[in-house]
C-alpha cells in the first residue's frame, strides 16, 4: 500500500493529464494519464540515479549513471523517453530538449560566478583586519568550523567535513568567497559575517555561489556563531 501525502498547487501538464504531486515515505508521488507514478533519485560524486515506477502498468525504469550535476538532465530524457512510448505519446526528442535547457541554465550560471570572482580579483587590495574574522565558530548541526590564517590569506576549514577547507577572498561588504580545495562538485560558497558593534565577527551565514550548486550543499541552512574564547 501506497501513503500518499497531496500537495495544492500543482501545475497540470495536460501532456500527462497529472492533477496532483506529492511525496510519501521518500518517495516522489503524481499521476500520469491516470496511472500512479512513484519515483526517486539519488547520488554520489560521479554518480546519479533515478528509480521511477509506474505500478498500473507493471512498468519500472532504472537508470544508472557514471555523471553528475547536469546528468540529472540526461536520465531524465532516457527515462521521459521510455516512459512516452508506453503511454503510446509522440516523440518530444527530450535529449535535444534537455540539451538545449543544460546549455541555457550553463550559460546564466557560469556568467554569475565570473562576475563573483571578477568582484573578487578587484578587490584584492581592500584592507581588512583578519583577526576580526579568525576563531571557531559553530552550527548546532553541523559543529565547528575555524578560521584562520594560512600564510598571508583566510581560511576556513570544517572540523568535521575535512574537504571543506580553502581560501577566503574578500568579496564585498561582511562577505568574503570560498575557493575549496575541493573541486571535484561545484560547490564555493560565500562567508557572510555577522559583525558586532567594534567590527568583530561573531557569526557566519554561508550561501552557494553557483546557481547551479547541488542541493545537496545546504550551505544556506548553517547559522555559525564565534565560540567563545
Amino acid at each position: 500500500m501506497w501513503t500518499i501525502h497531496t500537495v495544492t498547487g500543482i501545475n497540470p501538464d495536460p501532456r500527462y493529464n497529472e492533477h496532483f504531486g506529492g511525496y510519501g515515505l521518500g518517495w516522489g508521488l503524481n499521476d500520469i494519464k491516470g496511472n500512479l507514478q512513484v519515483s526517486h533519485t539519488g547520488g554520489l560524486p560521479g554518480m546519479l540515479t533515478s528509480v521511477t515506477l509506474i505500478p498500473d502498468l507493471k512498468l519500472g525504469v532504472v537508470i544508472l549513471t557514471n555523471t553528475e550535476s547536469g546528468g540529472g538532465l540526461l536520465f531524465s530524457a532516457v527515462q521521459q523517453t521510455i516512459i512516452d512510448r508506453y503511454l503510446g505519446l509522440d516523440n518530444q526528442n527530450w535529449i535535444e530538449k534537455y540539451s538545449q535547457y543544460l546549455q541555457a541554465r550553463n550559460n546564466t550560471a557560469d556568467s554569475v560566478v565570473t562576475k563573483v570572482w571578477q568582484t573578487v580579483a578587484s578587490a584584492k587590495n581592500t584592507a581588512i583586519n583578519p583577526a576580526d574574522y579568525t576563531g571557531l565558530y559553530e552550527d548546532k548541526w553541523f559543529g565547528k568550523m575555524e578560521v584562520f590564517m594560512k600564510g598571508n590569506e583566510l581560511w576556513i576549514r570544517a572540523l568535521r567535513s575535512p574537504k571543506l577547507n580553502g581560501p577566503m577572498r574578500f568579496y564585498k561588504a561582511n562577505t568574503f568567497a570560498i575557493k575549496w580545495e575541493y573541486q571535484d562538485m561545484n560547490c564555493d560558497a560565500f562567508a557572510l559575517f555577522g559583525l558586532d558593534e567594534n567590527g568583530k565577527a561573531q557569526s557566519i551565514k554561508m550561501k552557494g555561489i553557483s546557481p547551479n550548486i547541488d542541493f545537496s550543499f545546504d550551505f544556506q541552512d548553517l547559522d555559525l556563531h564565534r565560540v567563545k574564547e
